[in-house]
């Protein structure tokens, strides 16, 4: 039976970061990830939100990996390090921590997007317009389907 989504991360919302490095998280997504969640470094120089539910299933893959493996040590390091659990405060807002801003290149006006499920990305906004721009649907649904999607 397939997975109907009634509640997820989805849309895409602009906010500002204040200069106490707090960020304020759309209502909606709210909803869905509750009072604690996850936000880590993403392979885009973005920082990906996740559920504590999506989280745990994504560190029970990452745990599978192989530990002799040099690329495998690498991810892990790499996702591991560059991760922080983040409490939602009384106004709707989380603290990013400095070294995720850096990462993701975070200044004041950020961009919080939604992927259908339970996570999302935080984005510097001027990045988010250039990745944004470049990506055509079309290509990217061609491509899809040569790895087997059907939408």
């Amino acid at each position: 039976m397939p997975v109907l989504y009634t509640e997820g991360l989805v849309g895409e919302f602009s906010h500002t970061i204040d200069n106490k490095n707090r960020l304020s998280i759309p209502s909606k997504f709210r909803a869905v990830l509750g009072d604690h969640f996850v936000i880590s470094k993403g392979v885009e120089r973005c920082l990906i939100i996740y559920t504590l539910e999506e989280w745990d299933a994504f560190q029970s893959r990452l745990a599978e990996l192989n530990n002799f493996d040099q690329d495998a040590r690498a991810i892990k390091r790499f996702f591991g390090s560059g991760s922080a659990y983040v409490d939602i405060d009384p106004h709707g807002r989380i603290l990013i921590p400095a070294p995720l801003k850096e990462y993701a290149g975070l200044t004041r006006d950020v961009t919080i997007v939604g992927d259908t499920g339970g996570r999302g990305e935080i984005w510097d906004s001027d990045a988010w317009n250039a990745a944004a721009s470049e990506e055509d649907a079309s290509v990217l649904t061609k491509n899809l389907m040569a790895k087997g999607f059907k939408g």
